[in-house]
């Protein structure tokens, strides 16, 4: 047997502490799936309680806010998984194409600071902006003479505020990832393309963005796996779980944390949850093997 070396032992106590949590966290929480099946009781334990099937299932789907839950998860994170990227990929772009090199540095600075801002207080702020009668943007509003809005009265705003805030809290640290990728593309394929009359925006197009496709497509299958479990901040604290709002953002994970606080549905709960997780891994797989048809080398296994 082949032994380690002293470089080899190192990576491996490196990464110790990250697989031990990733053992703690996600693998053995797995024999907890079959309270799904089960209904649940404290002073039964999960092996004793009554196997009740698939009826945990049937609670949810069968409720008339099904549907709508549904269609609110699946629309509004695709929307923000593709405006997530897209943005963050021309911010990358734009980054790369800055020479002064201190720049570059106080603009990741500044995009970076909002990821580790927490939900609440990214909700905080956005209270403060969008308060109906103190808000900056109704103040702002009544200065031109226009309508102040009650903002948490009117659903049909919140899919693209929503939205905003999600781009803004996470484009640094995806902008990062592409940017990286950018940094790795050999200079010589621009000094060809300098040499052939090649315009910024033709380069762009023809090598920087080709360039980093893979990744792209690495990013947007990671960030499919999770379509149908929403980000719980984002969803929660920043709508303030008020019930006018219910109708464009509430999604599953909101949906089901009501349920568990109200009703203690553990049960219901934990099939909702098997379920993101199966309809996430099936989705990742689908999506990997159509890339996969399309072009072998840009799929992810």
């Amino acid at each position: 047997m082949k032994k380690f070396n002293k470089t080899q032992l190192m990576y491996c106590l490196m990464a110790l502490p990250g697989v031990l949590l990733l053992f703690v966290f996600c693998y053995i929480p797995i024999g907890g799936l079959v309270i799904a099946f089960k209904d649940y009781r404290y002073d039964l334990g999960i092996l004793k309680s009554p196997w009740v099937g698939f009826k945990n299932f049937e609670f949810f789907f069968a409720g008339q806010d099904a549907k709508r839950i549904l269609f609110n998860t699946i629309t509004l994170n695709l929307s923000y998984i593709i405006l997530g990227i897209v943005v963050a990929v021309l911010f990358a772009l734009m980054l790369y194409n800055i020479r002064q090199r201190i720049m570059i540095k106080a603009y990741q600075t500044t995009m970076m600071l909002p990821y580790f801002l927490s939900w609440v207080v990214v909700g905080c702020m956005a209270y403060g902006f969008l308060n109906p009668t103190a808000g900056i943007i109704n103040g702002i509003l009544e200065k031109f003479g226009v309508d102040m809005i009650d903002w948490y009265a009117k659903p049909k705003y919140w899919p693209f505020i929503l939205g905003f805030f999600s781009v803004w809290k996470n484009v640094g640290i995806n902008c990062i990832i592409y940017y990286a990728g950018l940094m790795g593309i050999d200079d010589s394929l621009f000094e060809a393309a300098d040499l052939d009359g090649a315009s910024r925006l033709q380069k762009i197009w023809h090598i920087s963005i080709p360039s980093i496709i893979p990744l792209i497509i690495t990013m947007t299958l990671l960030a499919l796996g999770n379509v149908f479990r929403s980000d719980f901040g984002l969803f929660y604290q920043v709508t303030r779980d008020i019930g006018k709002l219910y109708e464009t953002t509430d999604v599953i994970d909101t949906y089901i944390f009501r349920a568990l606080n109200t009703n203690g549905e553990i049960g219901m709960s934990a099939a909702v949850g098997f379920f993101q997780s199966i309809v996430g891994f099936i989705t990742i797989v689908l999506v990997n093997w159509i890339v996969r048809r399309i072009e072998k080398d840009n799929a992810l296994f």
